[in-house]
């Protein structure tokens, strides 16, 4: 494996992603016991950002991991990592685990400090085939944890339901609990029935990203109706249009579900609509560098 000759931060310093290192006592890498986040840079602006670490802040406290940096800090390390890039739109991981400690036992160490993990990859566009035609997906059983809202590095279940996916040749795993739909492996999903879009409430069992925040605000904007509810598995079949969303894809249309088609199986006339409001918001606000 060639690790790409990249800036990257670790623990309050910058170096070539290539040469840094952490113990093997962490506990990210024994435990799983961390929280990340994923941030979208266009035109070296963060999209958001004061609303990503205002979550990571939140999911944090929840693990019980003492925020490292100020508000203030967290930003000027971010904005000095994007600076650091060749390239101007940007995908930023930022992992913060409880640290490392020894001897390894479940309950939290006394004395551990927190190791954080910043680098950045290119972030390209989704492919402009997935955008005119849309993407297949299949469902899974979500067999995850209660605490899906945290942001947590322990993506084991995630990763196992991508995989499903990437199996059949689709481009993402839609997760279902007890008959309702929760969220896809790596995005939220929502649904259009007779012109009203439809998605499940933020609860401990959905990790709602700050896309889904947008597209919600977006509709709302824009008086596209809009509905917050559980959706059944029979709703989700039954829909007229369905649609992922995440921060490396943006929102794409699902236009075919365990090889049937979704609606008339195109891509639907609200799609249409939300996916040009977004692309306007980037460009309108974003690539002018403002938050």
């Amino acid at each position: 494996m060639q690790i790409p000759h990249k800036i990257a931060f670790l623990n309050g310093q910058f170096a070539p992603l290539a040469e840094l290192k952490i113990s093997v006592m962490d506990r990210g890498f024994l435990f799983g016991d961390g929280v990340y986040e994923m941030i979208p840079v266009y035109q070296r602006v963060a999209f958001r950002l004061d609303e990503h670490l205002v979550r990571l802040a939140n999911n944090l406290a929840q693990v019980r991991i003492e925020n490292p940096y100020s508000i203030s800090a967290w930003r000027e390390h971010i904005q000095a990592l994007i600076h650091a890039q060749t390239f101007v739109d940007q995908s930023i991981y930022l992992q913060v685990s409880r640290g490392s400690a020894y001897p390894r036992q479940h309950a939290f160490p006394l004395e551990a400090m927190p190791t954080v993990l910043m680098f950045a990859d290119e972030l390209e566009p989704p492919p402009a085939l997935a955008v005119e035609c849309g993407v297949s997906a299949i469902t899974c059983n979500d067999v995850r944890w209660q605490r899906c809202n945290i942001k947590a590095i322990s993506l084991l279940a995630n990763v196992l339901a991508k995989q499903e996916a990437v199996d059949a040749g689709v481009a993402e795993a839609i997760l279902l609990r007890d008959g309702d739909l929760t969220e896809g492996a790596a995005s939220n999903i929502f649904i259009v029935k007779d012109g009203v879009i439809y998605t499940p409430a933020p609860s401990n069992l959905m990790l709602t990203g700050i896309t889904y925040d947008v597209i919600l605000e977006l509709a709302q904007q824009h008086d596209l109706p809009v509905t917050l509810a559980p959706v059944t598995e029979q709703m989700l079949r039954d829909a007229d249009e369905l649609w992922l969303t995440s921060s490396s894809k943006e929102v794409l249309a699902i236009v075919n579900l365990d090889g049937q088609a979704v609606g008339n199986g195109q891509v639907g006339p609200i799609y249409k609509i939300m996916y040009g409001l977004y692309q306007n918001f980037k460009m309108t606000v974003m690539h002018r560098g403002q938050e």
